[in-house]
């Protein structure tokens, strides 16, 4: 078996006398490294920003990280590059990298900063150079914008009824379904981060924030060490329940990690649930949390749902494998008991920190800023009760100076959303 899989409630036991209970279950999957014996052939697609705003030092920077990802491929692998401006170009079409400095070569040529910023059209184009070099690969995207273009405002100030912004979004999911992964790389403090999140959520990949052109390096090698560890693909979690136990129909299911994301469930004729988990990386826990309502059960130990994991090998160019069935189990109690699971409150509150997070940034659109401020200030409780030092330091900053009057800036806007969807590294 190459999956491991294991699951926990946040409190095993349950009290008979309850006709109702709530609980959290936490659920790990990975790919297990020693079942795989070398890396799997990767087919990367950067979806690059080449506006008249990206000119000089970020473009530069910008190419010298392609660069440095071309150094770290192998000849087995594929790349194409897509350029969009006022309009999405092909300037590498999908290819082995069998000679990484003509391709290195083009790009330097071809890469030149002009015009508005038309990423849907670049994520289209994306897309399908990804879906020439599929067959046995890791098939994932870097979409980097940096939001200006020839009218930054009327583009990037999206509502989501907007058309490009929409259509961006389609093209993730489009993406997702057919096993593309889209990542999402925000360049400088003026890309809108309620998009580039959507696609990278929808597209089942991780945004990132390159504040300073000299962060792009480490940012595409931070991006390229993720692809290059996943082991298997196409995977999807699936749940199904015993009678009396339920789903929440409020936000039932998050991926704590490596990011905390919204995750939609699908439901199957047969009432089982279908959550799509897209590439495992090997050794790498993809923890999901799922949020469950349990009626009243007979006493002692109970089967109260099943796991199970389908995924794709590629090395093996097998589709739609199987786990073994995981069984969930809970313990009704007479005299009731706790058993509590720390690990997994730790990752209730790594969601609570982001949904709290989240209701900040909706009082402060809303003009509460006194709301938002407080809401902040109990992010950062949250995050200190985790020990996510440096994201209760990000979001107490952002209250405090809301709290003085002061604007948050885009900048300050940027790193609140990181430091709520992630556990920030020490730097």
């Amino acid at each position: 078996m190459k999956v491991q899989l294991l699951s926990a409630l946040s409190d095993h036991n349950l009290d008979a006398a309850q006709l109702n209970s709530q609980r959290q279950l936490a659920i790990s999957i990975s790919a297990i490294a020693d079942q795989f014996e070398h890396n799997l052939p990767l087919n990367l697609c950067l979806i690059l920003d080449q506006s008249g705003s990206m000119h000089g030092q970020p473009l530069k920077t910008v190419i010298q990280a392609v660069e440095r990802l071309l150094d770290r491929l192998e000849p087995h692998d594929r790349i194409s590059v897509v350029a969009f401006a006022g309009s999405a170009v092909v300037i590498i079409p999908n290819q082995l990298v069998l000679d990484p400095e003509n391709i290195k070569s083009q790009i330097s040529k071809k890469l030149t900063a002009s015009g508005g910023t038309a990423i849907a059209e670049g994520l289209q184009l994306g897309i399908t150079e990804l879906m020439k070099g599929t067959r046995g690969t890791v098939s994932q995207a870097f979409l980097l914008t940096d939001g200006h273009g020839e009218s930054s405002l009327k583009i990037w100030k999206w509502e989501f009824g907007h058309d490009d912004g929409r259509r961006c979004l389609e093209f993730a999911k489009k993406a997702a379904k057919i096993n593309l992964t889209i990542n999402t790389l925000g360049f400088g403090n003026h890309w809108n981060q309620d998009l580039l999140e959507k696609i990278a959520d929808a597209g089942g990949g991780t945004l990132a924030h390159i504040e300073r052109p000299e962060q792009a390096i480490h940012q595409f090698n931070r991006l390229f060490t993720r692809v290059q560890s996943v082991g298997l693909t196409n995977a999807y979690l699936q749940l199904s329940l015993q009678p009396h136990i339920r789903l929440a129909e409020l936000k039932p299911v998050a991926q704590v990690s490596p990011d905390i994301i919204e995750l939609p469930v699908d439901t199957a004729s047969d009432g089982s649930f279908a959550v799509r988990l897209g590439d495992l990386m090997k050794d790498v826990e993809r923890v999901i949390l799922a949020n469950l309502y349990l009626g009243k059960l007979p006493l002692g130990e109970q089967v109260i749902g099943n796991v199970q994991i389908r995924y794709d090998d590629p090395s093996m160019e097998q589709e739609g494998l199987l786990s073994p069935i995981w069984p969930v189990y809970a313990n009704v109690l007479e005299v009731y008991q706790p058993d509590f699971n720390s690990q997994v409150h730790q990752w209730i509150l790594a969601v609570a920190k982001y949904r709290q997070t989240q209701l900040a940034e909706t009082k402060l659109q809303q003009g509460d800023r006194s709301g938002a401020a407080t809401m902040l200030q109990t992010a950062a409780k949250t995050a200190l009760q985790i020990g996510d030092k440096n994201a209760a330091t990000v979001l107490q900053t952002s209250a405090t100076r809301l709290q003085s009057g002061q604007e948050l800036s885009d900048a300050d806007l940027k790193k609140t959303r990181i430091a709520a969807k992630t556990i920030l590294q020490s730097s």
